[in-house]
């Protein structure tokens, strides 16, 4: 009895972290098989973009960085996201100078191009 009662502790505990793991990361960007589409942010800044966090519209955060270690969007640029198609929160900003969040809807097969401004 011992024994089943701490599996079914460790499995709870499990769920539970999975559970809060979304709400720090903001969720997968990608869940397993949902058709997919792209979202596209353009840096239309007269600098870099230094984050862009992107969360699904039901997380409670909106996450972490999504762009690459160490990776900013130079000005003029911009740089693609895979994701699941479905809402979406993004934040994209510049340490020091601000951030700009949009919520929008991302079809299957298709993209949504973001253009973050000054």
């Amino acid at each position: 009895m011992r024994r089943l009662s701490f599996a079914m502790l460790a499995a709870a505990s499990g769920l539970l972290l999975s559970g809060c793991e979304s709400m720090i990361t903001g969720g997968p960007l990608i869940r397993p098989g949902e058709p997919t589409g792209t979202i596209v942010v353009q840096n239309g800044t007269s600098g870099t973009v230094d984050a862009v966090l992107i969360s699904d519209c039901d997380a409670s955060t909106y996450g972490l960085n999504r762009l690459p270690d160490g990776y900013k969007i130079p000005a003029g640029a911009s740089y693609r996201f895979t994701v699941s198609a479905g809402c979406w929160d993004v934040d994209a900003g510049a340490i020091g100078r601000g951030e700009a969040r949009h919520r929008m809807q991302v079809a299957a097969g298709g993209g949504v191009r973001y253009t973050v401004t000054d």
